[in-house]
């Protein structure tokens, strides 16, 4: 199972510590690069699943419409890109809300699926699946099976849909999948890290994996993209590193996995014989 999504975001959304006020001063690349994706997902006839990050709906909503007229699945990537483990219920609440509310207003649609930025939903925080299913999300993409530099959900156990239990209440889960390299819990299908691995390296742990979660950004193809100057060392390697030849490698990723949306993925789960994971 190959699950094709993307982060809806513009190229300065790489940060999580900037200034909300200072993004509309910035060049928006997000029309192009977005539309690059969606002519090569046309050629191939393929459908994915894209999470919408609510302050894109509000303010380039012709891209919103552009995806969903196009006959891909829209989720939500919370309003302002805030790590969801930094915000209190009341406040994850209210962003939820808005971003969703947002996000329904362009496409005239009840949106059921949800990525929180930074897969930031953490074992710390498990009313933040209470708060998703209050507010209609029936689908959670957020997980991170293992230490994360933003948290981690290390108690998960193995990659696969799973069904989390909360307060009697059960969200279907489709975590991120991880390799274990050098000893340590990696990812290697989407952002920085698809960037960093040779194809061949991506192709030969698609091909052994069970299950593989996409994660792409406009912005990871886009080599020509600004660089925000208060960025870290590391930061900067993360978010630029690579940006030339990713678009190749995902032609050729797609076009050897012909991966599926998110939706089309969940008909395929028999959820009776998956994990239960309950939280307390």
């Amino acid at each position: 199972m190959n699950i094709l999504t993307f982060d809806i975001e513009e190229w300065f959304h790489c940060d999580f510590i900037s200034d909300r006020n200072t993004w509309r001063g910035y060049e928006s690349r997000i029309y192009a690069s977005t539309n690059r994706i969606l002519n090569l997902l046309d050629e191939r006839q393929l459908k994915g699943t894209f999470f919408i990050l609510g302050w894109v709906a509000e303010h380039y909503p012709e891209v919103v419409k552009t995806i969903h007229q196009r006959g891909h699945e829209i989720g939500c990537h919370s309003y302002y890109h805030d790590l969801a483990y930094r915000m209190s219920p009341e406040d994850f609440h209210t962003d939820t809300e808005r971003a969703l509310k947002t996000i329904e207003d362009v496409i005239g649609e009840k949106i059921v699926l949800y990525r929180a930025p930074g897969f930031s939903i953490t074992e710390q925080i498990p009313w933040a699946f209470d708060v998703l299913l209050r507010l209609g999300v029936t689908i959670d993409c957020s997980v991170f099976p293992a230490q994360h530099d933003y948290g981690g959900f290390p108690d998960f156990g193995e990659n696969g849909p799973a069904r989390i239990q909360f307060r009697g209440m059960e969200l279907k889960e489709f975590p991120m999948n991880t390799r274990i390299l050098f000893g340590k819990n990696m990812v290697f299908s989407g952002g920085g890290f698809f960037r960093l691995f040779p194809y061949p390296l991506i192709r030969k742990w698609t091909c052994a994996s069970g299950y593989t979660m996409s994660y792409f950004h406009p912005r990871d193809f886009d080599y020509e993209q600004p660089m925000l100057p208060q960025l870290s060392i590391i930061r900067k390697f993360k978010s630029y590193y690579g940006l030339k030849g990713a678009f190749g490698k995902f032609e050729k990723w797609v076009n050897d996995f012909n991966p599926i949306s998110l939706l089309a993925a969940d008909r395929q789960v028999n959820w009776e014989q998956t994990k239960v994971i309950t939280l307390k």
